[in-house]
């Protein structure tokens, strides 16, 4: 099926009613519901890779081989120490020492350090060389603090960003539900959504942070989280709608566990598989192209009381983040 995306016309009355695939998360009574080498770079050896992990995990500064100064290289978790000279990656693995690397346009910072769930820089930073051209417009209907505007400014890129509480004037307010665009004008897209209702994003009602994706179902036709996810592919149609034709996207997202109040072990808590549903309606719009695994750098990962509540509790700290690369399909593609 070719989904012909199209403008809202004047009898619909809220979000969700444009062209694309037929929604999986759309509510019908009684209906059973699917639930859904650069240079620079060095070869290391397997105990290398494997000390460095181990490192990760525990909160601490990652070993590099002698030598190293490539993507990954310098100091530890979240520091803004050595920032190698940016390059394109060439794993499905990616890791960089720093929030943020150092621009053509002499800034240290992209967005907001500030801003809570902030977005790598560097990572939109790898999107925008390998999946852009100087002059393409680049789209976030998340944009919070505006990291995406600044790196496509970096890299000669146009950008739109969107958000329901602007953190600057170049920011536009809109849901992300429902953008003021056009059908099929947009070169590359880039969303990091929440990840269920752990950072409060704004006061407005419609934030999809304040959805929770473990939410007990309330019908038998109804997956854990189901508010959640309807409105997520609300975002991911409309990014459909709004993408050219055989151009890109990438959605940036960590799964989640929580865990019961009192009560110790995995077996007392929920644990959210947000990355694989996000990943499954994806599917029903654009084609995949790749899965990175992106190490995550935090403050709760250096935190030792943290990696011993893990241990004797048994359960896992998120070390890293999905980014999904997706393609919307050329015209007369299959979806």
């Amino acid at each position: 099926m070719t989904p012909a995306p199209n403008r809202r016309g004047p009898g619909d009355t809220g979000p969700g009613n444009r062209g694309g695939p037929k929604k999986r998360y759309a509510k019908k009574p009684g209906g059973k519901r699917r639930t859904p080498s650069r240079p620079g770079e060095t070869t290391a050896s397997r105990d290398e890779v494997a000390d460095r992990v181990q490192r990760v995990l525990k909160g601490k500064p990652a070993s590099r081989p002698a030598g190293s100064s490539g993507p990954g290289a310098g100091s530890g978790p979240g520091t803004g120490g050595a920032r190698p000279a940016m390059g394109l990656m060439t794993t499905t693995l990616w890791e960089y020492p720093s929030q943020h690397y150092n621009d053509s346009l002499g800034r240290r910072e992209q967005g907001s350090k500030h801003y809570a769930g902030a977005t790598p820089s560097w990572v939109i930073w790898q999107l925008l060389e390998r999946y852009t051209r100087r002059g393409d417009l680049v789209v976030d209907p998340m944009c919070g603090s505006g990291t995406t505007l600044d790196v496509a400014g970096d890299l000669g890129r146009k950008a739109r960003g969107f958000d329901l509480q602007p953190q600057r004037e170049a920011i536009e307010l809109a849901d992300a539900r429902e953008l003021p665009m056009d059908d099929q004008i947009a070169d590359f897209a880039f969303v990091d959504p929440p990840y269920s209702t752990h950072i409060e994003y704004s006061g407005d009602p419609r934030c999809i942070g304040k959805l929770d994706a473990s939410a007990a179902s309330t019908s038998e036709h109804e997956p854990m989280g189901f508010e959640y996810y309807a409105a997520m592919e609300e975002v991911i149609s409309e990014l459909h709608r709004v993408l050219r034709p055989g151009r890109f996207m990438g959605l940036y997202v960590s799964d989640s566990f929580r865990k019961a109040r009192g009560k110790k072990g995995s077996s007392h808590g929920t644990f959210m598989p947000i990355g694989f549903e996000l990943f499954s309606i994806m599917r029903d719009y654009f084609e995949p192209v790749d899965i990175i695994s992106v190490v995550r750098h935090n403050e709760k990962l250096a935190r030792g009381n943290f990696h011993k509540a893990a241990e004797t509790e048994n359960f896992f700290l998120r070390g890293f983040n999905y980014l999904f690369i997706m393609r919307k399909p050329a015209k007369g593609g299959s979806r």
